[in-house]
């Protein structure tokens, strides 16, 4: 798969751009168990162009990073040009154009999923950023508004028509927001349509090597994006890459590995963010996630999730290395949500 002059390989995963999530040390972590490319925390084109010093630091890129991609929403087409052009001299490899997100803070605004509903202001949006910036430009986007208006096909022959390099679609319509199943029919809908020449990334509820495999088959698709099946796993990419490869599973990972990731992603954020209380903030979404399944934790896990200090984080994960020394983590039947 190749986008723009950048050759991916065959198959390379991605991981999905997540407000929130996927700051520098959660990149990192991905990067480190085989994510291919990147995707920095969405931005908005109004705050980029008002040059607001959060947005800014949400795109600040590091040398694992590469093949990178910033991601930009907004309502605003001129906006959404000034912001591309902002973005391109950062120098990611590529910027991608957010038509997927469907949180009520970015659709009021008329950004996002909103553009479902306008699909040849979609189209003109994209067109204008292509003609804007040198740099390959690829968009991401859900199958529609809702379930009586799924114009994916649509979509994707007017994105690519507007010069857009690469799609990925997420399997779900706005109103679904991440309820329900993932549907891939449609976006294998998109990738067989003659029409398409650009790569088409498949995106929504991969939460394992098996599912993964599943979907690929099911569709042909050119990549997969994973989401929120790597907050609390990064190394879901390893397991994916390893199950395609050799047709097997890789073993459980156990606790103790587990922990070491935790420490390292921790200390990652607290040299980044240069914060104690803010790089652990950060941290309690991944905290949540990373011990699925023991028996009896709920009292360390909240005592984990209410540490302020990073002595407090690092004396609990003490205690539960304690506890669950050797026991290995079960991430079958895990919830997205």
């Amino acid at each position: 798969m190749k986008i723009g002059e950048i050759e991916l390989g065959k198959l390379p995963l991605f991981l999905a751009p997540m407000e929130d999530v996927t700051y520098k040390s959660f990149r990192y972590m991905c990067k480190k168990f085989g994510a291919d490319v990147m995707y920095t925390e969405f931005v908005s084109s109004e705050a980029l162009i008002r040059n607001i010093q959060k947005t800014r630091q949400k795109m600040a890129l590091f040398d694992f990073d590469s093949p990178v991609a910033i991601q930009i929403y907004g309502h605003n087409i001129q906006s959404m040009v000034e912001a591309a052009k902002i973005v391109e001299e950062l120098q990611p490899d590529f910027i991608d154009i957010n038509f997927g997100c469907p949180m009520k803070k970015i659709i009021r605004h008329g950004a996002g999923a909103s553009l479902l509903q306008d699909i040849p202001k979609m189209g003109k949006m994209a067109a204008e950023v292509v003609k804007a910036v040198k740099l390959p430009v690829m968009a991401k986007t859900r199958l529609g508004w809702d379930d009586s208006d799924k114009p994916t096909v649509e979509i994707a022959e007017r994105l690519q028509d507007a010069g857009i390099a690469a799609l990925a679609i997420h399997g779900r319509t706005r109103k679904q927001l991440y309820t329900g199943e993932a549907d891939w029919t449609l976006i294998g809908e998109v990738k067989q349509n003659p029409r398409m020449r650009i790569p088409v990334i498949g995106n929504g509820d991969i939460n394992g090597p098996e599912k993964a495999k599943t979907f690929y088959e099911q569709t042909g698709v050119d990549a997969l994006m994973v989401g929120r099946g790597a907050i609390g796993r990064p190394w879901i990419f390893k397991e994916i890459k390893h199950y395609f490869e050799k047709g097997e599973l890789l073993s459980p990972i156990a606790v103790d590995e587990v922990i070491l990731n935790v420490r390292e992603q921790l200390k990652l954020n607290l040299e980044w963010r240069d914060n104690e209380r803010s790089a652990i903030l950060m941290m309690r979404r991944h905290f949540a996630k990373y011990f699925p399944h023991l028996p009896n934790f709920r009292e360390l896990k909240i005592q984990l999730l209410q540490a302020n200090t990073f002595d407090e984080v690092n004396h609990t994960l003490d205690l539960i290395l304690q506890h669950y020394k050797g026991f290995q983590l079960d991430y079958s039947n895990i919830s997205l949500k």
